[in-house]
């Protein structure tokens, strides 16, 4: 019981320390170039994720493998995209905003994802996305129905090709062994390289950042990504994919409540509406793929081993 417990505990701290992370890129936003901050959190985290590869390979004699550098470095440049799309977004619109409309990933996912073999999915999966499409609609609108924010796009940008990179995860990892950390190190070590002459002419505004913007990059990289990624990790392993699903799907909350609470950003009714209907969509879609899944890897042993007539 108390396994399980710290087991839930972990996972839901990883929900609220991504759903906080949107206003800290949009805070480190305001003192500094979106490239700096992107080229910072890369380097932060690849020199905490080497740091602890370095240390794992001296203990067990293994560093990363031909596979890991290879699948690491494209996952890096598809998890680069994802985080431009991202930052540049929130730069251009609330916190709360991002965290809902990236969520949108989870029903996007599987609509991408070939590798599981999970076959056409139910009717009722696309009844969900249309739910979180709407959903997306009414948050877009903001006070009033207006051409979509330059922000919001960028996040729904963001989402699609988020959903690439986890359909992407899948499919180049199939069938290898690779470790959480090393690929996770190879892609940090990626993103920074893509980063540096980009972000090069900004460094310099490095010099003139206070205590608290140093804190925002700090944590946006040793725990937004290091440590949420090997918490995440770490707490699936010792618990079933569904609660950990559940918790993990309540970062979009975090984002909304961290948003309004420390953020001081205002919701209006359209946006209080559609952050229902993101939060409902989004859980029904999850809870119908769940079911799906479960269904067709019930049925496929079936089929293997039925009789065939002779």
């Amino acid at each position: 019981m108390f396994q399980a417990r710290r087991t839930d505990a972990v996972l839901l701290l990883v929900a609220i320390v991504w759903g906080s992370s949107y206003l800290a890129a949009k805070t480190a936003t305001y003192a500094l170039p979106v490239l700096v901050v992107l080229f910072v959190r890369y380097l932060f985290s690849a020199v905490a994720c080497l740091t602890l590869t370095l240390a794992t390979a001296r203990r067990r004699h293994r560093r990363c493998t031909r596979d890991e550098v290879r699948v690491g470095a494209l996952l890096g440049v598809t998890q680069a995209a994802v985080l431009v799309l991202e930052t540049y977004g929130v730069a251009h619109t609330s916190a709360a905003n991002a965290g809902l409309i990236i969520s949108l990933t989870i029903v996007l996912t599987p609509l991408l994802d070939r590798t599981a073999g999970n076959g056409r999915l139910p009717a009722r999966f696309f009844a969900a996305t249309g739910v979180c499409l709407l959903a997306v609609g009414l948050l877009m609108s903001g006070s009033g129905f207006h051409a979509p924010g330059i922000g919001d796009l960028l996040m729904l940008a963001a989402a699609v090709v988020r959903a690439a990179h986890v359909a992407l995860v899948g499919r180049l990892t199939k069938g290898l062994t690779v470790r959480p950390l090393q690929l996770t190190a190879v892609q940090t070590v990626v993103g920074s390289a893509l980063f540096a002459v980009p972000a090069a002419s900004g460094l310099p505004a490095l010099s003139r950042i206070d205590a608290a913007v140093l804190a925002q990059l700090v944590y946006l990289a040793l725990f937004c990504s290091v440590f949420a990624f090997l918490a995440q990790t770490w707490a699936v392993q010792h618990s079933s994919a569904s609660r950990a699903s559940l918790l993990l799907g309540t970062e979009p909350v975090w984002a909304v409540a961290i948003g309004i609470g420390l953020g001081g950003e205002r919701f209006t009714l359209l946006a209080a509406l559609g952050t229902a209907l993101m939060v409902a969509g989004t859980y029904w879609g999850q809870a119908i793929e769940r079911a799906h899944r479960t269904v067709r890897n019930e049925e496929i042993p079936r089929r293997t081993t039925a009789p065939t007539s002779v």
